[in-house]
């Protein structure tokens, strides 16, 4: 009797590999390409599936678009669990919050999500599809920004105030990166980002 053959996969692993495929292709294709250029072809091509493949997964080029971006933005979230500075405390924690949230903010998912918010302006196919995909990643975005302060400083009444302060100015920041790129690292919003969170969180320890 022949021995099974290790390297053959299911017809499961087939599809999950095809869906992996096609959302890296994707969200490369949004990244490298913009949102005009990502087309379903474009993608079809990058990822090396067949036509019917892509569209057995995504019926829609906005329901792969949306998709994509989403897959991204999780798999960050996932890497931001994973902290290694979670052990700090007090305003070390702060100080490295506030840098590894405006890290988040120089990703690719950034990248793939002003492309979609700026043509969802104009495509109501595409806000329909994006807008409560955004809204759930909201949420889990506001439990790992509560993880990376820690829950001393994220229980302070003015934590709340604070994250939305900082969101709607890092990413107003980092958009001007598209047309004057610099070193993230050093920007000079940095320090007033860290200054404003201590104010505000008062200096817990």
């Amino acid at each position: 009797m022949a021995a099974p053959n290790p390297a053959r996969r299911t017809q499961g692993e087939r599809r999950a590999s095809s869906h992996q495929l096609i959302l890296d292709a994707a969200v490369a294709s949004l990244v490298e390409d913009g949102y005009a250029g990502a087309t379903t072809v474009t993608i079809q091509g990058r990822a090396g599936v067949s036509r019917g493949r892509l569209l057995h997964h995504f019926p829609s080029r906005s329901a792969l678009l949306v998709a994509a971006a989403q897959h991204l933005a999780v798999e960050r979230l996932i890497d931001t669990e994973t902290w290694p500075h979670a052990h700090t405390t007090g305003s070390e924690r702060i100080d490295r919050a506030v840098e590894q949230l405006w890290e988040t903010f120089r990703q690719p998912y950034f990248w793939a999500a002003m492309e979609l918010w700026t043509a969802a302006r104009t495509d109501e196919a595409l806000r329909a599809e994006l807008l409560p995909e955004e809204r759930r990643l909201g949420l889990a975005i506001q439990h790992v920004v509560a993880s990376m302060f820690g829950p001393v400083h994220s229980g302070h009444p003015a934590f709340e105030d604070l994250r939305e302060l900082l969101f709607t100015s890092m990413r107003g920041v980092a958009l001007t990166y598209a047309i004057d790129p610099r070193d993230p690292a050093t920007d000079p919003h940095l320090a007033l980002w860290r200054r404003t969170a201590h104010s505000m969180l008062g200096g817990r320890d």
